[in-house]
Order: C-alpha cells, then sequence, then structure tokens
C-alpha cells in the first residue's frame, strides 16, 4: 500500500495596525509599492498548518513589484510615518524659512 504525505511550508500575510493603506518606497527598485506586512511562517502537513516556523513572525516593508522585503527596524522613513503622520522636515535654528525676505 503506498501513501501519498505533502511536507511544505506556508506563509500567513496581514497589515500591521497603525501602517493599513500607508505606501513607501522600495529601496531595491526604486517604485511606491512598499507596503508594512507582518509574515507568520508555519510548517504545513497535507496542507494543514501544523508547525509555526516563527512565534513573533516578522515585520517587514515588502514591494508588491519586485517581491523584496526589508525589516521594518531598518526604515526609519517608514517608522516615522506610523498613523498617517508625515514626516515634515525640520527648520535649520536660527534661519528664517525659505522664500522670506527675499526680494523679487
Amino acid at each position: 500500500m503506498f501513501f501519498f504525505f505533502v511536507c511544505g511550508e506556508h506563509t500567513f500575510r496581514k497589515p500591521v495596525e497603525g501602517y493599513e493603506g500607508m505606501v513607501c518606497q522600495c529601496y531595491n527598485c526604486g517604485n511606491m509599492a512598499g507596503h508594512v506586512i507582518k509574515s507568520h511562517p508555519w510548517f504545513t502537513f497535507c496542507w494543514i498548518p501544523v508547525i509555526p516556523l516563527s512565534f513573533k513572525g516578522y515585520t517587514d516593508v515588502v514591494c508588491h513589484i519586485c517581491n523584496f522585503a526589508q525589516p521594518l527596524e531598518n526604515r526609519p522613513d517608514v517608522t516615522s510615518m506610523k498613523g498617517g503622520s508625515q514626516m515634515s522636515p525640520q527648520p535649520i535654528h536660527g534661519q528664517p524659512p525659505q522664500g522670506w525676505g527675499q526680494a523679487p
């Protein structure tokens, strides 16, 4: 009698809370297609998830064009935009804002 068993790996993905709908630039291809995704890889037996390969999962910035993934900890530009707040440039102290005091 012959039994056929299928073993493999499946990764469950979901958006990270606070980063929903946010799009950022991919450092690999340069496109604006990066999304913050939480990944949970599992070992599967006959297509049934059995053993988690990571208990905490991985939080990455993933490009949907070139499939490049980079850990969120390595992207301070993305972490500063959490919750929809855009990072504004800080003015240099002691200087007026650009365009002020210039003659036409």
